[in-house]
């Protein structure tokens, strides 16, 4: 079933460029590379340098995440220091510094108790609500626009002192054309004022392709909708990156859920292929971004003791968003992060297909 599509917003009177909103939120001139979401970015990093190393033309970092953008050139001599300065992008985009959003105090939560008891009837709900929610359609010439509420907690070194601070929990706006060729972002914890462009070009000012950890809204669409078919090639296209196989498989489901638009039979699949990951448990109270309280399905990454849940309304079993929450003590390179502290936290509250880039549908306004 297909969303009627949002009118032009011809009658606002700022732009998304011109909101003030976040402008509190970048008052620091040069960011002084922030570990948000540590240890996953750290993932991300070396999987994006085994890339490097492996093909002629690395395959651009996904625009729903923080990402190493394009102007930052991994060198093999710099992968320690990158390797710190995964999740803080201080970067060079368009002749933009991306400037670090101003510290506040770590985001914490209660640590709910998990059970891998009726992990499997629990996806088998939430596919089946998906089975039937309403789809959007996005034509070839609109763009996919999804608007989420997020906060990360990082480490922060100064002057040789390491502390847990956060960039607050703020909004998040993504627009991508369906074959990724053009797209916008306008994060203040990550984007410089106004935002910046996003696009799958490297630095050779080549085009290049969507993969399984850069999708796009047309290659969700080419993907297997058997769940086994998908998961084998989950696994395939993640070997090596992560701490392990299995968390990596989550992780990357996850990725596909969250800051994506994927096709409703793909939805299933991506369900049931969680429910055969070996780790996965239910945890019955989780909070988004927003304040929703829901189920989550979540699993622990063993190595950095810290637990990904995708949340969803307990009743309609609708996906609200993710979290990242710290269960076991001495995480981090510091040995800060202690259990309760919330790494990475995100509500997705609007996916909606718009006629132009920035155009924001009037529900998201």
């Amino acid at each position: 079933m297909n969303m009627r599509q949002p009118r032009p917003l011809s009658d606002h009177s700022l732009t998304p460029d011109e909101w003030p909103e976040g402008e509190h939120l970048l008052a620091v001139e040069e960011a002084d590379l922030p570990a948000g979401r540590h240890a996953f970015h750290k993932d991300a990093l070396m999987t994006r340098i085994q890339q490097d190393t492996q093909t002629a033309a690395s395959p651009a970092a996904p625009p729903g995440r923080r990402r190493l953008p394009r102007a930052l050139i991994i060198l093999p001599a710099a992968v320690c220091s990158l390797a710190l300065a995964a999740a803080g992008f201080l970067a060079v985009t368009g002749g933009d510094t991306v400037k670090e959003a101003a510290a506040g105090p770590a985001l914490t939560a209660p640590v709910g108790a998990s059970t891998p008891a009726g992990v499997p009837q629990l996806l088998e709900r939430i596919s089946l609500a998906s089975a039937k929610s309403p789809r959007v359609h996005v034509g070839a010439d609109q763009y996919v626009y999804i608007e989420s509420k997020v906060g990360t907690t990082y480490e922060k070194t100064v002057d040789d002192k390491t502390t847990l601070v956060s960039d607050g929990i703020h909004r998040r706006q993504v627009w991508s054309s369906p074959d990724g060729a053009e797209g916008w972002l306008i994060d203040p914890a990550v984007s410089p004022p106004g935002g910046e462009r996003l696009d799958r070009t490297n630095e050779k000012g080549e085009s290049e392709p969507a993969y399984l950890n850069a999708p796009t809204y047309d290659y969700l669409a080419t993907l297997p909708t058997d769940p086994d078919a998908l998961l084998a090639k989950i696994y395939r296209e993640t070997e090596g990156m992560g701490n392990n196989r299995d968390q990596q498989a989550f992780t990357t489901i996850g990725d596909l859920l969250n800051e994506s638009l994927p096709p409703a039979e793909l939805y299933t699949a991506l369900y049931s292929a969680a429910a055969e990951i070996p780790g996965v448990v239910k945890v019955k109270d989780a909070v988004d971004a927003a304040g929703r309280h829901g189920v989550a399905v979540a699993r622990l990454d063993e190595t950095s003791g810290a637990r990904t849940e995708w949340i969803f309304d307990a009743e309609t079993y609708t996906y609200l968003g993710e979290r990242t929450i710290q269960v076991r003590p001495n995480g981090g390179d510091s040995g800060l992060i202690e259990p309760g502290t919330v790494l990475h936290t995100e509500a997705v509250t609007l996916r909606q297909a718009v006629d132009e880039l920035k155009e924001v549908p009037s529900s998201g306004a």
